[in-house]
């Protein structure tokens, strides 16, 4: 019997690398053309590690477009939900890296905004056991905001398994954090798994202690948290039991997408359990595939590039 997929939900995208050297965006003349997207980077990792997983956003009809489903394709993720729209390009994001170690960006929202609650339908979701809704900007604005959050609500009452990972990029939301947190609040009440870098605990909960952090978004609905820390590891709690899993050391030359990986390595793990919901609770077998998720994690720091970096994991 084939393993059920796992599907992810979110904005599937081009990201423009300045590959200038200590370069703003007015000066930069050289960009690297990539496949982007978070949910994008967990469906890759799900699917290198040998998964079932299944993308469910929108493109632009466009070259773009085109490039984003057929690198899908190359990664054997299921992109018969990708949608195609006619009326919005795809999705472009372009990025360099200053000498102060800062970002220059510019992002140009497209199609995946337009992903609408109409559009979503049973047969996208049914046959999978776990939804994972970590879009970096599905919660930005409508309708594709109102979509997520009604579709996370309905797979929930569906009793499907949920992982949930924020994403909180400061470029996004300036000005709107209040919004951020009050969203994210709910995406956690719903989720069985959530996942958040140090930050994101501190921004979310208002703590600056860890561990008061956690015990907030467990109160809010989390059934498992997991910080990731980095080169110091990860923070697991399953609401009864807590303890920090140590990562390995790595030289690090690009952490993007690290994250992600980890995100797919642990839900590719769960997808083993008859019940994930049950796998969790067992704390030894949780610190296990947390030890794994993030061998896998920072084994993506080693290489440039979310997806290329991805697509090499061993």
């Amino acid at each position: 019997m084939n393993e059920p997929s796992i599907l992810c939900i979110g904005e599937l995208l081009i990201d423009f690398f300045c590959t200038d050297i200590d370069t703003d965006l007015v000066q930069g003349q050289s960009f690297s053309k990539q496949a982007g997207g978070a949910p994008a980077n967990v469906c890759a990792a799900i699917s290198t590690l040998g998964g079932s997983a299944r993308f469910l956003s929108k493109v632009g009809n466009d070259p773009f477009g085109h490039f984003l489903i057929q690198t899908m394709k190359d990664l054997a993720i299921d992109e018969s939900s990708i949608l195609l729209d006619d009326d919005h390009p795809t999705t472009l994001a372009f990025v360099s890296l200053k000498g102060d170690g800062e970002r220059d960006f510019v992002f140009n929202r497209g199609a995946d905004a337009q992903l609408s609650l109409k559009e979503l339908h049973e047969s996208d979701w049914r046959e999978s056991s776990i939804i994972h809704f970590g879009s970096a900007t599905a919660l930005l604005e409508d309708p594709f905001k109102s979509a997520y959050v009604s579709f996370i609500q309905t797979v929930k009452e569906a009793g499907k398994f949920i992982s949930f990972d924020p994403n909180f990029r400061k470029d996004l939301w300036k000005g709107r954090e209040g919004d951020f947190v009050a969203l994210a609040e709910h995406c956690i009440s719903q989720a069985d798994f959530v996942k958040v870098s140090e930050e994101e605990c501190k921004i979310i909960s208002g703590f600056t202690q860890l561990s008061d952090g956690v015990e907030c978004l467990h109160t809010l609905g989390a059934s498992t948290v997991a910080v990731t820390l980095g080169k110091d590891g990860t923070l697991i709690s399953n609401g009864k039991e807590s303890c920090i899993v140590p990562s390995i050391p790595v030289h690090s030359v690009d952490s993007t997408g690290a994250g992600d990986a980890f995100v797919g390595a642990a839900l590719y793990q769960f997808n083993h359990s008859q019940d994930p919901k049950v796998l969790v609770e067992n704390f030894t077998e949780l610190k296990s595939i947390i030890s794994i998720s993030n061998r896998v994690g920072a084994a993506v720091c080693t290489k440039m590039g979310a997806i290329n970096a991805i697509r090499e994991i061993k």
